[in-house]
Order: C-alpha cells, then structure tokens, then sequence
C-alpha cells in the first residue's frame, strides 16, 4: 500500500519526515524553525530530548531519551533537527528527507558567538561550546562529528541535501515553493 499520500498534513511526501543535522552554530533551528512555519508544525530539537528542560548541561536518561526519540519517529509527521548523531541513527530509518547542513567551522562559530549565552549557561561553559564546535571535524570514532554525519549522509537512501552556506540554504528553503 502506496504510504499516505498527504502524511496526514497535506505535505508532499518527501517532506512528511525530515531530519535535519549539522555541526552547532550551522544554522539546524533556524532552517527547522523557517520549514516549521511553512510546512505547519512544530520542529522537534534534539536539544530539548536530551537535556534536562531548565537544566543546562545535565543529560537525562540515556534510555529514556531514546525511548522518546523512537516514539517520535514513529509518528507519521515531523521535523527534527539536532547535531546528536546517535539520536538521528535512531529517527534516520523513518526519515523521508535528510538534509546535513555542512557549513564551514568559522561559520558555525560566528553564529554561536552572534546568539550568545543561552539556556542558562555560564561563561565557562559557552566557552567549552565554541571549543567543542571547532572541534567538529576532528573529532573521530563520535557520533556528533562531521565523520558521523557525514556517513550518515552517505548512507541514507532516500532524498538528501547536503547544504554548504547560507546561499544554498536559502535557494533550499526557496525551492520548497511551500
């Protein structure tokens, strides 16, 4: 049986599940955030799985995040975004998009330093931020690595974008025609 035609939300098909995933600072919430709107619902952060809610920088349970990410991906319709590459492997096999935002380092820090503080965190943590962030494509044998995402990419079947600047990010939000 052909999959529902309209994802329950009048969405074409390639748009019913999209995964979005990158390095921080790419831009994920922002491209979420602008598909979100058009498409009519809400994106799903990884951010927001995986930390506490109020609580900067404590994780909540391993099995109980992966148990909310799989609940998630099992649902007919929805947008999720986030740069934790184990969370995606688990929502990845129901993806019907995936789009890796692949923005260049120096990009990605100038972001994160424009935005700021945010969710409660300390100098000192915004500081181990920027430093996790440069880190992104050295980082090997780790889910939230370029490597990771990268062969995730790679991998995944279905259609793909592979975006590289704020140009072809915008030619893709343009071309949705939504």
């Amino acid at each position: 049986m052909e999959e529902k035609a309209n994802c329950l939300s009048k969405l074409p098909l390639p748009l019913c599940r999209v995964l979005i995933f990158g390095n921080g600072g790419s831009g994920k919430t922002w491209l979420a955030t602008r598909m979100g709107e058009a498409l009519g619902h809400h994106p799903i952060h990884l951010d927001d799985v995986h930390w506490e809610p109020g609580r900067y920088g404590i994780a909540r349970d391993r099995q109980v995040v992966d148990d909310d990410v799989c609940r998630i991906a099992a649902q007919d319709v929805w947008l999720i975004e986030g740069v934790y590459g184990r969370l995606a492997s688990l929502a990845i096999t129901r993806a019907t998009t995936l789009i890796f935002l692949d923005i260049a380092d120096d990009v990605c820090l100038e972001n994160i330093r424009h935005r700021g503080l945010q969710g409660g965190g300390s100098v000192a943590s915004f500081e181990e931020l920027l430093h996790w962030v440069a880190g992104y494509r050295f980082r090997h044998n780790n889910w939230n690595s370029f490597d990771s995402h990268d062969r995730m990419f790679s991998a995944f079947e279905g259609p793909k974008h592979r975006l590289d600047c704020r140009d072809s990010v915008n030619a893709y939000l343009a071309s949705l025609s939504l």
